[in-house]
């Protein structure tokens, strides 16, 4: 394969992984911070961070994992769940070590969701996106940071949509959670019309 089309792969992996098969609103992962946390701007952005963060950096650990030890001792279907939970929880507590530290208003805001990062099923799903279609390292870090982005345009957009909300006049019974699965619904067969344009 020629360096031009290896680019214009990877150009599809990431269009395709952010925009086209959006983690959250076509594939419907990782809804319980989506839900939880788009209440507030800055929560919001802290939260697509921390994913941003723990996604790409638990993807290249394991790919380096599977591919250098699991996959030559022959020991990837035994251990791959284990291995990938294990680097993704350890990335989660580095995670909030520093926003412990850094900002702890920010880390009180965000409260168990940032901790469920660790079993959230974008990131690990992720990890096994990558192991499942074989990507090469270059290709699998495209495709975390594509959906990782995916996620964080998904959060801003619901959390500046619920923002605008809080000020109108909505009945009581749409109010809140209600609400905010009925714009998720809205947003998600908006996001249906990219479908087909990667094949």
């Amino acid at each position: 394969m020629s360096f031009s089309h290896y680019l214009v792969d990877l150009a599809k992996i990431f269009v395709s992984s952010s925009i086209i098969n959006n983690i959250i609103l076509i594939q419907f992962l990782g809804l319980c911070s989506y839900i939880g946390l788009t209440d507030n701007m800055s929560s919001s952005i802290g939260m697509s961070f921390a994913v941003i963060f723990v996604t790409v950096a638990s993807s290249i650990l394991a790919w380096v994992i599977d591919h250098w030890i699991l996959i030559p001792s022959h020991l990837q279907p035994v251990l791959q769940i284990t291995s990938f939970i294990l680097v993704i929880g350890s990335f989660v507590g580095l995670v909030q070590i520093y926003l412990k530290k850094a900002s702890p208003n920010l880390y009180k805001a965000m409260g168990i969701y940032l901790p469920l990062i660790a079993t959230n099923c974008l990131i690990l799903g992720v990890t096994f996106i990558n192991s499942m279609n074989n990507y090469d390292f270059i290709q699998s870090i495209v495709e975390a940071i594509g959906i990782s982005l995916g996620y964080t345009l998904a959060m801003i957009m619901l959390a500046g949509i619920r923002e605008r909300l809080r000020n109108s006049d909505v009945p009581q019974f749409f109010k809140g959670k209600a609400i905010a699965f009925m714009v998720s619904g809205i947003l998600a067969l908006a996001f249906l019309g990219f479908q087909g344009m990667i094949k």
